[in-house]
C-alpha cells in the first residue's frame, strides 16, 4: 500500500480553534488544496461531546498534559496546564464558555497591529462565525456556524449567584456586549445539549470537499525552508517534517505553511524550525534561521483562584447518578448539558485605576460554578458546594515558552512568570477580586443555599475575608486555560508576525492562533480564536 500524497497548496498544523476555521474557509475554493495536521486523534470520546464531562479528559489521551515550571509567586507550584490534542484543540476540551471580551480589547489590538484588527473591522468576523440563540445587540451574529446558545438547564444557584451580583450593586445584563460590564449567564458553544466544537462547526461540512485532506496522528517535528534559494532573499517556507505511523515523512506547501498550534505550541515549533532567540536555539544546537527573540516571549494567561463552601444541595455533585445519566441520553436535557462555569461577571479594582487602566473597563472576572472546582479539575468532585472565584484578566505579569530539548517529543518549559509583576498589581488586584468574591457569598440570595463551611480553603473558617483570599491565592490559584501572546503580531520589527500574520524573516509562513494576540482579552479565547482563522483566510486570500 503506497504511503498517501502529503503535498497541498497550503499545509496547516493544528486543527484547533483556528486552524479548523481557516482550513475550512480556504478549502471553499475548489482551486485550491488543503492539507490539515492533527498531532491528536478523532474526536471519538463520548466525553468531549458531554458538556460537564470535560474534565474527564485532562491527563488523557486527548490532552497534551502539560505542567508549568515551579512559580514561586504561588507556592513553588506547578500548574496544570490542559491543552486540546484531538480534532477541535481546546474547543473540543473546554468548558464552552462564549465571552468575546470588549471592544477595547481589540482596539489594543489594532494600535499594535493596524486598524484590520479593531473591533469595527473584526465584528463583520464575529458576525460571520456567530449562530447566536436571540443576539440581544447588533453585533452578535445569528446565521452563522458557530452555535452560541443559552443553557438548557442551569442549576437553580446559578439564578441566585446572579440575584446575589444584583444584591451587591452589580448590574446584571446580557453576555457579550461589547462595552458594557456587569454579571451573565453564560452563552455555551452547545447545540441541543452537546458540545458545538469547531469539529462540528467547520471541520465536519467541509470533510466532504475533496481538496481538504485532514490527517490525525501527525505530529509535526519542523517547518522546512528552501536552502537553494537567493542568498540575498529571505528563506520560504517549503513544508513541515512530520511523523505519521511511526515514519518521518516531508509534507510538502505548494503556496504557504500556517501554524496554528496554539500559544504553546506555535513558538515551540518556530524555535524547533529555527525561528527564535539565537542565543536559546543555540544552546540547544537547533541551527538559527531567523533571530527572532520575542518567539515565546510575551505569555500571558489568566490565572483563577476560587472559593469553595459548601452547600445544602442541589448542586452538579449529582450528576452521574443513574437518572441524570438517562436523562440524557434521552432527551439532552439535565445536569450533563452543563458546561460547569454558568455565570460570571466583570468588575474593575482600585489597582486598575492606579495602573491607569482605561476608564470603565475591568481588570478581574468572578467566575461562578453550581459545583467545587478543586484540585485543578483533576479529582472528583468531593461534596455539595459552589465555587466563586477571581480571574485576572489584565496580568502585568509576562512569562516565557523555552525549548526543554531540540528534541520535538520533549515538552517546552511552560513559564507563565505568576504574579511575578515588580509592583505587585497582579496580586493586588486579585486579593481585591477574592474579597469580592467573599463579599457575594454574604448575600442574602447566596447564604440560603450555603452550609456556612468550607470545601476550599478546606478548615478556613476562622480566618478573616482577607486572611482566606492570601490562602486562596497562593495555594490553590490555578490557570483558566487562556495562554497568549508568544507569536505576538505587531507593526514593529520586533513583532514575530506582521499585521497579515506572516512570520518575520521568511517567506510562505504565517500564523494564526492565540499565540498572535499583544494581548490577551478581557474575555476568553476561543471566540476571538477562531475570528482569527476567519482573518487569516481572507489574509491568504488576498480579500
Amino acid at each position: 500500500m503506497s504511503a498517501p500524497d502529503l503535498t497541498a497548496d497550503y499545509v496547516i498544523v493544528g486543527a484547533g480553534s483556528a486552524g479548523a476555521a481557516l482550513a475550512a474557509r480556504l478549502s471553499e475554493d475548489p482551486a485550491v488544496s488543503v492539507l490539515l495536521l492533527e498531532a491528536g486523534g478523532r474526536d471519538t470520546d463520548l466525553n468531549i461531546h458531554i458538556p460537564a464531562a470535560f474534565g474527564k479528559l485532562f491527563r488523557g489521551p486527548n490532552d497534551w498534559n502539560y505542567d508549568t515550571v515551579p512559580q514561586p509567586q504561588l507556592n513553588d507550584r506547578t500548574v496544570f496546564w490542559p491543552r486540546g490534542k484531538v480534532l477541535g484543540g481546546s474547543s473540543s476540551l473546554n468548558a464552552m464558555m462564549w465571552v468575546r471580551g470588549f471592544a477595547a480589547d481589540y482596539d489594543e489590538w489594532a494600535d499594535a497591529a493596524g486598524p484590520r484588527w479593531s473591533w469595527e473591522e473584526l465584528v463583520p468576523y464575529f458576525r460571520r462565525v456567530e449562530r447566536t440563540d436571540d443576539p440581544d445587540e447588533p453585533t452578535q451574529g445569528a446565521d452563522g456556524v458557530q452555535p452560541v446558545e443559552h443553557q438548557r438547564d442551569p442549576r437553580p444557584h446559578t439564578a441566585a449567584f446572579l440575584r446575589a451580583a444584583a444584591e451587591a450593586g452589580h448590574p446584571v445584563v446580557p453576555a457579550n456586549l461589547p462595552d458594557r460590564p456587569g454579571f451573565s449567564q453564560t452563552m455555551v458553544t452547545e447545540h441541543r445539549g452537546a458540545r458545538a466544537s469547531t469539529v462540528d462547526s467547520y471541520l465536519k461540512p467541509a470533510a466532504k470537499r475533496r481538496n481538504l485532506r485532514i490527517v490525525t496522528g501527525a505530529f509535526v517535528r519542523r517547518v522546512t525552508f528552501d536552502t537553494n534559494a537567493d542568498p540575498d532573499a529571505a528563506p520560504r517556507a517549503t513544508g513541515v517534517y512530520v511523523d505519521l505511523d511511526g515514519v518521518t515523512r516531508h509534507a510538502r506547501a505548494k503556496r504557504e505553511v500556517i501554524l496554528c498550534g496554539g500559544a504553546v505550541n506555535t513558538p515551540q515549533l518556530l524555535m524547533l524550525s529555527g525561528i527564535g532567540p539565537a542565543e536559546h536555539l543555540s544552546e540547544h544546537g537547533v541551527g538559527v534561521v531567523v533571530d527572532s527573540p520575542e518567539v515565546g516571549a510575551n505569555l500571558q494567561d489568566h490565572l483563577l483562584a476560587g472559593l469553595a463552601p459548601a452547600a445544602i444541595g442541589g448542586t452538579l455533585y449529582g450528576a452521574e447518578r443513574p437518572a441524570e445519566l438517562a436523562n440524557y441520553f434521552a432527551r439532552r436535557r439535565g445536569m450533563l448539558t452543563s458546561n460547569v462555569a454558568e455565570a460570571y461577571g466583570f468588575i474593575r479594582t482600585s489597582v486598575a485605576d492606579s495602573r491607569g487602566e482605561p476608564d470603565g473597563l475591568p481588570d478581574i472576572e468572578i467566575i461562578f460554578a453550581p459545583v467545587p472546582y478543586v484540585g485543578e479539575g483533576l479529582v472528583p468532585v468531593p461534596d455539595e458546594g459552589v465555587s466563586v472565584g477571581a480571574i485576572l484578566l489584565r496580568p502585568v505579569s509576562r512569562g516565557t515558552i523555552r525549548l526543554a530539548s531540540a528534541d520535538p517529543h520533549r515538552k517546552p518549559l511552560i513559564d507563565p512568570a505568576y504574579l511575578s509583576d515588580a509592583d505587585g498589581h497582579d496580586a493586588g488586584a486579585m486579593i481585591e477580586g477574592l474579597l469580592e468574591c467573599d463579599r457575594l457569598l454574604q448575600t442574602e440570595a447566596l447564604r440560603e443555599h450555603l452550609t456556612g463551611g468550607w470545601i476550599q480553603p478546606a478548615g478556613s473558617d476562622g480566618l478573616s475575608p482577607r486572611e482566606r483570599a492570601e490562602l486562596t491565592l497562593r495555594q490553590y490559584s490555578h490557570t483558566l486555560y487562556h495562554p497568549a501572546g508568544t507569536a505576538r503580531m505587531g507593526a514593529d520589527a520586533a513583532s514575530v508576525v506582521d499585521p497579515e500574520l506572516r512570520v518575520r524573516g521568511v517567506d510562505g509562513l504565517r500564523v494564526a492562533d492565540a499565540s498572535i494576540m499583544p494581548t490577551v482579552i478581557r474575555g476568553h479565547t476561543n471566540a476571538p480564536s477562531i475570528v482569527i482563522g476567519e482573518v487569516a483566510a481572507d489574509l491568504v486570500r488576498g480579500r
